[in-house]
């Protein structure tokens, strides 16, 4: 056996020995066409699928220069399947490709007659597709995205050869009173490529915490066009404009807040997903779409880009002429979506554990605390009788949270403490208990800007927060935690919650999950042990009593 660093199984999965002195240049290599799955301590596991083989050779890597990365490796000769699978998927990936045809229509070319046939028989495309040859077909430019969505659901990736608009031009320069990190400016010039056909779009992986906002800050003074930014709430809205504000020469009369509050349209534009997404009723057209089609832009960012509404999508289909960044902390969709991310934002073209940046410093180092607590008597037979998803709310909402959330904020007297929960009547009822400050959906914008200020500037130390605080909110001195109720352990949720106190200082963070144990609670806690420990965060499990 060699002293390689790689294990690469018949499964496409592949084990990445952390300990080897090589394992960096080898996670460098594979990174290109592999997803991290999980990263424990020792063995970081890594899947070769179909949709990771795709952006790789979007983004034009070679089928022969992914065998040879892994060959040069692998401590293994590479089983004949997985090289079948990667040369399959990267002929694949050539054998649709969409070229400029007319000002009116584009020209869908296929390579197999086979495939040409399949196509015309599919019924998901008819009234998209116009024979223009045998194995060629005439497409309206307006559908241009929504092909290639609905091509990659039939496992046809379409090669998207038609050069990208430039845009309006708007001169962005950042400021030198701070220093982009070496893997934001890699990120960047990973969406920017060589300036050709497929570069210019795609979608950036990066943890919480680690500054993806200065890696949208950097694209915007490199592609020097008109820019508009997408984000979850009215809080991610103003903080970008902040930053934009604090690190580049752009002032006040060039950013413009387009949200609930404030309808404002400028050469750089922020605006939430819920407000360019209303419309009258469900029968009525998406009104506000007019500011896609009508602002001149050069340049569309997507922030928690696996948050994007399904009918987000659908204006995204219209809008591939243009720039286009996705950034996100993970690509799990719980809708199963990624891939229409993949054919509407782009291909991943970034990405990187979140142990290396902790190792490295960039993010705080975190530990994951379950603490598990006894139903009270007086609940179980409430419980006992309860359907399913009544039973996991009874659970969550065990009045003997209170009492140790309590003791765990005593113990961290010094830190700056987030109460994070799902339920509202469970929040009040802590509020009430404890008297400290919340914010819910519920809470005006204005007020939960001041309470954010006030949790910056150290005036309040815990802060009690619904999910509207999951995603997008920099609170960069939260160092500690306390989950009450989550949405059934899911994934999405528990990275963006444990990013809230990722962000580095000069202490140590920690994330609490309160669980009653022995209720449906603690088996979907098993659900979020699994995968926070396969991201390769220290993870313990504690009884109340220990606390």
């Amino acid at each position: 056996m060699s002293d390689k660093p790689l294990t690469v199984q018949s499964d496409r999965t592949m084990l990445l020995d952390v300990h080897s002195p090589d394992a960096d240049s080898c996670r460098s290599d594979i990174i290109a066409f592999a997803d991290l799955v999980k990263s424990p301590e020792h063995v970081h596991t890594y899947r070769i699928s179909q949709l990771s083989l795709w952006n790789a050779i979007s983004s034009g890597l070679s089928a022969d220069a992914i065998l040879s990365r892994l060959r040069k490796w692998s401590r293994f000769d590479i089983d004949s399947r997985i090289v079948f699978f990667i040369e399959d998927q990267a002929e694949r990936y050539g054998d649709f490709t969409l070229t400029e045809l007319d000002e009116e229509h584009l020209l869908l070319t296929v390579r197999r007659p086979v495939f040409a046939l399949q196509l015309k028989a599919e019924d998901s495309l008819r009234g998209m597709l116009e024979a223009e040859g045998p194995s060629s077909f005439r497409v309206k430019r307006m559908m241009r995205g929504l092909l290639k969505a609905r091509m990659i659901k039939l496992g046809f990736p379409v090669d998207d050869r038609i050069p990208l608009k430039a845009g309006n031009p708007l001169r962005i320069r950042l400021k030198d009173t701070f220093t982009p990190r070496s893997y934001q400016e890699d990120a960047v010039k990973a969406l920017l490529g060589d300036g050709g056909s497929g570069s210019g779009y795609g979608t950036i992986v990066l943890p919480c915490g680690s500054g993806k906002t200065i890696v949208g800050l950097l694209a915007m003074a490199a592609l020097g066009t008109r820019t508009l930014i997408l984000c979850p709430n009215v809080t991610a809205v103003h903080q970008w404009i902040r930053e934009i504000l604090d690190k580049t020469d752009l002032t006040e009369a060039d950013v413009g807040e387009y949200s609930g509050e404030r309808k404002d349209i400028k050469p750089v534009t922020v605006c939430t997903y819920q407000i360019v997404t209303w419309r009258p009723d469900t029968d009525s057209d998406y009104v506000r779409f007019s500011l896609f089609r009508d602002g001149g832009w050069g340049f569309i960012i997507y922030d928690e880009v696996h948050m994007l509404p399904a009918p987000v999508f659908r204006i995204t289909a219209e809008l591939q002429a243009i720039h286009r960044l996705g950034l996100t902390a993970t690509l799990v969709r719980e809708d199963g979506r990624e891939d229409e991310v993949f054919s509407l934002v782009g291909p991943k073209r970034y990405d990187t554990p979140w142990s290396d940046l902790e190792k490295a410093g960039y993010i705080a180092t975190a530990y994951c605390h379950e603490i598990r607590l006894p139903l009270p008597e007086d609940r179980e037979i409430e419980y006992a009788i309860a359907r399913k998803r009544e039973k996991y709310r009874i659970a969550a909402e065990n009045p003997l949270k209170l009492e140790a959330a309590e003791k765990i904020i005593s113990k961290h007297k010094d830190d700056s403490i987030l109460i994070i929960g799902q339920y509202l009547d469970q929040l009040e009822a802590f509020r009430d208990r404890m008297g400290y400050p919340m914010i819910t959906g519920q809470t005006p914008n204005r007020r939960r800007e001041e309470l954010y200020s006030q949790f910056r500037d150290g005036t309040i130390k815990v802060l009690i927060v619904s999910k509207v605080a999951n995603s997008a909110i920099d609170l960069p001195d939260a160092s500690v935690a306390i989950q009450i109720s989550g949405t059934f352990g899911s994934r999405q949720e528990e990275a963006q919650r444990l990013g809230r106190i990722l962000r580095p200082k000069d202490r140590d963070s920690h994330f609490y999950t309160l669980v009653t144990e022995y209720t449906e609670e603690e088996e979907f806690a098993q659900n979020r042990q699994k995968f926070l420990s396969e991201q390769g965060y220290s993870y313990s499990i504690e009884k109340a009593g220990a606390l």
